[in-house]
């Protein structure tokens, strides 16, 4: 495997920690004042609207990434 897919295999990987992490501070204050219990479809909305907007972010920031570590350089 060559940098630039270990790159994208670390990038994809951090992303989804930072959706998980962020969509669990969400979730969590939400379960506390019982706006919705656990494995509900509230709590399924919470996590799709994150992984949503994390997905959005992540691409936006991706040329930003692979040009600061060269990875845009490589053929």
């Amino acid at each position: 495997m060559q940098r630039k897919d270990w790159f994208g295999i670390l990038y994809v990987s951090a992303w989804v920690v930072i959706w998980g992490t962020v969509g669990s501070l969400v979730d969590l204050p939400l379960l506390n004042s019982k706006v919705y219990f656990a494995g509900s479809i509230g709590q399924a909305a919470t996590f799709t609207i994150t992984a949503l907007i994390s997905l959005i972010i992540g691409v936006i920031f991706f040329s930003k990434a692979s040009k600061l570590f060269g990875i845009d350089q490589e053929q």
